[in-house]
């Protein structure tokens, strides 16, 4: 029997108002359900809400370091059930158990550089023009915010941004991705057992029009964290400024590899097929399209074909699966439609462009890697985000014309050049329009202790992750003071 779960507020598992559920699914095998969920409205924000606002006097006046205690106790807890934890997420997300691991690993790496900001909640002093005043500044929480995390990396994203969140003070409302409700379920009941009391952390399951729309208006939410794409983060970010309150939010990237003549082109292509094919090319760093000289454009495409063709698709539990299914119907429709829209358009088909139906495969939602080539910038592949192992190859003349073509895009958030000239590494590091760079290397790599964000329609509002992960979850307040 499929066990149903509830929603988390004050310490409870509760029953959504409506009385209505929903489930999430295998992605590898649409006939197992993985467990049933609260289809919950407005009503259960508020009482969600109200349980945050409850907390948020006692939580708020807990010394900063003991808060950060509880972070340091996920740690181990993370640790502990690793195994457990990404066998969850490559059912439901559908990603390799390798790709599991790594995001549980990831999650542990974040939570050692998070769990020490608590120390590193730090204010300033300046001398005042007064020497009788004592002068300096204090960082306090917000109140009450919401959290809206993805489901790409469910378990990192929903938890890298509630730690934060709770290290500065704040209380949280926490509405998680329908299609990996299970592994939020896990993210609430870790943060309980390293010691959150009750109402610090509540979380809201269901649609993200509701829930996400019943966050964004609420006076009461003071500041929303969202990851997900740009359409829905750029509405929300008007609900949420409209009133006052602060917006954060990670949003969509078409993100610009270049591969010049004096790369060395298979390493380089090592690093694409990490970056545009691995997770199914579902991160919104991934490398989507790939820029290169028209001197080696056909080497690197059968190269990058055959890199390709290698790779293994399967349910994520198989050996030596590189890639399983993409999360959900609505995914493997989106895929279909960009490679439908990309040869209408024009586009070359190097490799791909279907969904996989043998060898059991059609029970999920399996599809290739794919490669375009004969792309032009006014093409739809060019210019919008697909969210899927798809990689469009466009040819340049020169490298001026390379990186004008890469920041020729409303997105901004990641980008790579394979070079060994210095000179020009650095010219795209200075050049480049993204919020995260990268030489040599694949456009996903990134580390908790260095900050995190996008440029343009990438994102808005403060970084999240490294340094700067505390700016937007918390206020400044200046002190002057005259014995």
């Amino acid at each position: 029997m499929t066990k149903t779960y509830y929603n988390h507020i004050n310490g409870e598992w509760l029953s959504s108002k409506t009385g209505e559920t929903y489930s999430s699914i295998n992605p590898a095998n649409k006939e197992e359900v993985l467990g049933v969920f609260q289809r919950s409205d407005e009503r259960d924000v508020e009482l969600a809400i109200e349980s945050a606002e409850n907390a948020f006097l006692e939580w708020s006046k807990t010394p900063a370091p003991k808060r950060g205690d509880v972070i340091f106790n996920l740690i181990n807890l993370l640790e502990d059930q690793k195994e457990s934890l990404a066998t969850i997420i490559t059912k439901e997300v559908g990603k390799s158990f390798r790709e599991a691991h790594g995001e549980v690993r990831k999650t542990i790496e974040a939570m050692k550089q998070f769990s020490g900001e608590a120390t590193r909640l730090t204010g300033e002093t300046a001398p005042s023009q007064d020497s009788d005043i004592f002068a300096y500044t204090i960082r306090e929480p917000l109140g009450v915010v919401g959290v809206i995390a993805p489901y790409n990396f469910p378990l990192g994203i929903g938890i890298w941004k509630i730690a934060p969140a709770i290290i500065a003070g704040n209380t949280v409302v926490f509405k998680p991705a329908s299609n990996t409700s299970l592994i939020s379920v896990k993210i609430i009941e870790l943060f309980e057992k390293a010691g959150v009391p009750a109402g610090v952390i509540n979380m809201v399951t269901g649609p993200g029009s509701v829930i996400g729309g019943a966050i964004g208006n609420n006076p009461k939410i003071k500041a929303v964290s969202f990851t997900g794409s740009t359409d829905v983060g750029l509405a929300l970010g008007r609900s949420v400024t409209k009133r006052g309150a602060k917006m954060q939010a990670e949003m969509g990237g078409k993100n610009p590899a270049i591969i010049l003549e004096d790369a060395d082109i298979d390493k380089a292509l090592d690093s694409i097929v990490v970056s545009g094919f691995l997770d199914n090319g579902q991160r919104c760093t991934g490398t989507s399209r790939l820029i290169v000289p028209k001197s080696i454009a056909k080497e690197v495409t059968d190269k990058l074909v055959d890199r390709a063709r290698s790779l293994k698709i399967g349910e994520g539990f198989g050996e030596n699966v590189d890639n399983g299914p993409v999360i959900d119907e609505n995914q493997l429709n989106t895929y279909l439609h960009y490679v439908s829209v990309s040869l209408d358009e024009g586009a070359k088909l190097a490799y791909g462009g279907k969904q996989l139906m043998d060898n059991g495969r059609d029970k999920g939602f399996f599809v290739e890697p794919t490669v375009f080539t004969n792309v032009t910038k006014d093409m739809t592949i060019f210019r919008e985000e697909i969210f899927g192992p798809v990689i469009a190859i466009i040819e340049v003349e020169s490298y001026d014309e390379a990186i004008e073509l890469a920041n020729d895009s409303d997105f901004g958030l990641s980008s790579t050049v394979y070079t060994n000239d210095l000179q020009k590494a650095f010219h795209f590091v200075r050049n480049i329009q993204s919020g995260v760079t990268h030489v040599n290397m694949p456009s996903t790599y990134f580390e908790n202790q260095f900050p995190f964000g996008g440029k343009k329609e990438s994102s808005i509002g403060p970084r999240e992750q490294g340094s700067t992960a505390l700016d937007f979850w918390t206020d400044y307040k200046t002190v002057y003071m005259k014995p």
